[in-house]
């Protein structure tokens, strides 16, 4: 399938849903890489939520900026609606408030840690 652009404002809402789509795609490959007691010690909503939560977020926009590709046309996902507003939102708060926060976590461990990690 092919994607048809009607006008210049098409291309706008595409180039948005793209970065949409990497914005929320960086956000859950961090989530992934954090260890789940970071996010219980920046007393934030614990991993298996906030991978929930972006992965939907992914999936919601990459089937905004690529949707009519794959001819996917159920409840209009492909163009920016509600659900990818939705994406943007959540992808948002946990780049700006989780992510600093569960970033500062230092696993507990032994004491024969060095300054780059365990010897």
């Amino acid at each position: 399938m092919m994607m048809l652009f009607n006008g210049p404002l098409d291309l706008v809402f595409w180039a948005i849903s793209l970065a949409a789509l990497g914005m929320s795609g960086w956000a859950l490959l961090h989530a992934i890489r954090i260890p789940a007691p970071a996010f219980k010690s920046a007393g934030k909503l614990t991993k298996n939520l906030w991978t929930l939560f972006l992965g939907l977020a992914t999936f919601f926009t990459f089937v905004a900026a690529f949707g009519s590709f794959f001819g996917i046309h159920l409840f209009d996902f492909s163009r920016l609606n509600i659900f990818t507003i939705a994406a943007v939102i959540a992808s948002g708060i946990y780049l700006a408030d989780v992510k600093p926060a569960v970033n500062e976590y230092r696993g507990g461990g032994s004491s024969n840690q060095g300054p780059y990690g365990p010897w």
